[in-house]
């Protein structure tokens, strides 16, 4: 009785870390057809995207050598960028965007709970011989990252840098 108790409270406990984890989208009735939203929240390395804004296309590739091609980036601040992300390998990778230290901190997320699921506007999980979108605005300078953050991969190095570099107009 007591394991089975213990159990449920474990379960109830990821389920909660689980969804604190996973927001950025948000169901939206407009009387219509149920969308997605995207949740706009201000990050050290940006905000999300709007279409209509986009002032460039990037493709990123994803390999099974736990690279991304090209791994170097350099963005002019203001831009609005459409990532398209395409799994060329494999096995499921992931395009991040971020700082070092916040991969680094869900990175470590990632391995204690490795089926964690994501819906931020900064992150797409992408399938094999899949593609993935992101839509970001730059708005502020500075070095950022993007990085595969499943448990393993990051580890093995699959990151990439962003230079965003300052709109002195």
């Amino acid at each position: 009785m007591k394991v089975i108790g213990l159990t449920a409270l474990v379960l109830v406990l990821v389920a909660s870390a689980s969804s604190a984890i996973a927001h950025g989208t948000k169901a939206k009735d407009d009387g219509h057809d149920m969308a997605m939203e995207v949740v706009k929240e201000q990050k050290p390395w940006g905000i999300a995207g709007d279409e209509d804004q986009v002032s460039r296309t990037i493709d990123v590739s994803m390999l099974d050598s736990m690279e991304f091609a090209p791994e170097q980036l350099t963005i002019k601040q203001g831009e609005t960028i459409r990532f398209v992300a395409s799994n060329d390998g494999q096995v499921l990778h992931e395009f991040v965007l971020g700082t070092t230290e916040t991969n680094d901190e869900h990175a470590q997320m990632m391995i204690k709970f490795p089926g964690m699921e994501h819906d931020e506007p900064y992150m797409t999980h992408v399938n094999s011989g899949q593609t993935g979108e992101i839509i970001w605005t730059f708005n502020r300078a500075g070095t950022f990252a993007f990085a595969c953050l499943i448990a393993g991969h990051y580890q093995a190095g699959m990151i990439g840098d962003i230079t965003v570099t300052a709109d002195n107009s």
